[in-house]
């Protein structure tokens, strides 16, 4: 198996972890959420130096699936040792009303998320919104991960459909399968 090692990149609601828990069962290996990391409680973020051990510790194994952005903490740490970066690029309007979806769900169950945090209303309305942050980061991420992800050195795939991302996912759970020798996962519609 060639791809043991992934990173999946995209805006809050792309669907990440999902495409990131499924790809740790197809590598058998651990799925790590940068957020688990970046969200202690009360929403405090670790010192950088401390965010960086504990994904580096995370990562130790061959094989393993990091789902999250956090570029500038990650990618010295965790890019180079990566066999595969995916890119889920899908629309706002596939984003945005997944993101309402899962964060009114989340504050109506008081979900515990990450070291006892839960989302509040905040999350929804008002400057620090969710909504509003995934609509400038899907900008800023179209603007940046091209040229970032080209000078990566690593096999990156950019997925622009849900449709896209079960396709890809289909051929690389098919291949993932394989005995070792046999094939590669191939190329995504970029």
């Amino acid at each position: 198996m060639s791809s043991r090692r992934i990173v999946v990149l995209g805006v809050s609601g792309a669907g990440k972890s999902t495409l990131a828990r499924e790809l740790a069962r197809v590598v058998d290996g651990p799925h790590v959420e940068l957020d688990a990391i970046q969200h202690g409680p009360d929403w405090t973020p670790p010192p950088a130096e401390e965010f960086r051990a504990r994904l580096a510790a995370a990562t130790e194994g061959p094989a393993w699936v990091v789902d999250g952005n956090y570029i500038d903490l990650t990618a010295d740490v965790l890019w180079h040792r990566a066999d595969l970066i995916v890119w889920l690029d899908l629309p706002l309007w596939v984003v945005v009303p997944r993101l309402l979806r899962r964060s009114t769900v989340r504050i109506a169950r008081r979900t515990v998320l990450w070291n006892g945090n839960r989302e509040r209303l905040d999350a929804l309305v008002g400057s620090d919104s969710l909504i509003l942050w995934a609509v400038r980061a899907h900008k800023r991420h179209r603007t940046e991960y091209p040229g970032r992800l080209a000078l990566a050195g690593v096999p990156w795939v950019r997925l622009r459909s849900a449709a896209g991302v079960a396709r890809w996912l289909a051929g690389f759970s098919a291949v993932s399968r394989r005995p070792p020798g046999t094939g590669r996962p191939g190329p995504a519609s970029r």
